[in-house]
């Protein structure tokens, strides 16, 4: 056969494919990137403010300046791995692990009443070697994530409701923690608990009569908390000093005092990052955990400080509309928990800053010094993110 005549040659069929392209662990498309963005815009000024409160302070910092900017950027880092772990798990695995989460809660409680270290009067707080943990930060998620969970056992939820005995089971889940928190006793975390619980209630469409007899029974709690003297003489004062600041400006109320000083120096523009005078001069008690609004007053001002709620207000805006926008039980009950937590949360601590509330010792989410209080907020987060990641069931 000539070369002319011979049949053109076929190419050798390979059995190479094209490379799937891979998956990524966390598909930006369906993030909430408002959300993202408003924490990681907290994580940063937080970061500069603990900083900045700590950096004076040789006793507190042992000569290093820099001592609690690495222990925050550690406490930063690892929340982000949490946030993402709970992010990426798949949201069945989220439904079976969340009543192990509730009993590690208690179980933490626990053993703060049994081998729990004292600390400004409240035994809070766990010593594992050179850590410190703070398990009633965790078991406010703990709570919320628990009575989501007695919701989500009825498919007709969203149409009927929460009915009177789930309001019971709900009440009861959140009631153990909350009795253990007492004996330590927290009162800053019972009142954000609370509130919380409220809140939850309310989201879940419990009958006005319950959220009435709530406020009813709280407000005879605390009266009879006061009649009976439950609360200790130190958080009888704090309350007495937040009446009135003047009643002993160097004792109960000298933490009010200062802290307003210390916004109120702030002024329009604030004196500049690391060169507020009341900050530098150490005025202002626990001021890079309990009191960090009040370097922001100081050292960012009115400006500065308007930013800083600004960004906490978008992340409890977007927990809410999380809530709304899915159709899952568990999801929406748990979105709008958060929400609560954190509003609360950082209406308390502003608050006290600034002689609106009582001082009774809560961080400021993602802002204040803390592995605990950073660690909670975080893994909260990362519920959020994997709630609006969850598709949404066909109509």
């Amino acid at each position: 056969m000539s070369p002319a005549t011979r049949p053109a040659t076929r190419p050798a069929r390979t059995s190479a494919r094209t490379p799937a392209p891979a998956r990524s662990l966390l598909p930006a498309r369906g993030l909430d990137w408002v959300l993202l963005g408003a924490v990681a815009g907290l994580l940063v000024l937080g970061t500069l403010l603990v900083w900045s409160a700590t950096e004076p302070r040789e006793a507190l910092t042992g000569g290093d300046p820099t001592a609690y900017l690495r222990k925050q950027l550690v406490n930063v880092g690892i929340g982000l791995v949490l946030l993402l772990a709970v992010a990426v798990t798949d949201h069945r695995w989220v439904r079976i692990l969340a009543p192990l989460a509730y009993l590690a809660s208690i179980g933490g409680l626990v053993l703060v009443l049994t081998m729990g270290s004292t600390v400004n009067g409240s035994r809070s707080w766990l010593m594992l070697g050179g850590l410190s943990i703070q398990p009633s930060e965790f078991a406010k998620l703990a709570v919320v994530v628990g009575m989501a969970l007695v919701c989500a056992e009825r498919a007709d939820w969203l149409k009927r409701g929460v009915r009177s005995f789930e309001v019971l089971a709900m009440l009861v889940i959140a009631g153990i923690p909350a009795a253990l928190i007492l004996l330590q006793p927290d009162l800053g975390t019972m009142l954000v608990l609370s509130a919380t619980v409220f809140g939850v209630l309310a989201a879940s469409g419990a009958p006005r009569r319950w959220l009435a007899l709530m406020v009813a029974g709280g407000v005879t709690g605390a009266v009879a908390a006061v009649s009976l003297g439950v609360l200790k003489p130190y958080q009888l004062d704090r309350f007495l000093a937040f009446t009135n600041p003047d009643l002993d400006p160097r004792g109960a109320g000298y933490n009010v005092e200062q802290a307003r000083i210390a916004v109120g120096n702030g002024g329009l523009f604030g004196q500049g990052l690391f060169d507020g005078s009341q900050t530098r001069s150490g005025f202002v008690p626990e001021q890079h955990t309990d009191f960090i609004f009040t370097v922001a007053g100081e050292e960012l001002g009115l400006v500065g400080s308007a930013v800083l709620i600004g960004l906490l207000g978008v992340v409890i805006w977007r927990s809410l509309v999380i809530a709304r926008a899915t159709d899952d039980v568990f999801g929406r009950v748990a979105a709008a928990g958060i929400a609560c937590w954190f509003a609360f949360q950082s209406f308390q601590n502003i608050g006290m800053c600034l002689g609106i509330m009582p001082v009774t010792g809560v961080p400021l989410p993602f802002v204040s010094y803390g592995g605990s209080s950073m660690f909670a907020s975080m893994l909260a987060v990362g519920l959020l993110v994997n709630i609006a990641r969850r598709p949404a069931r066909p109509s």
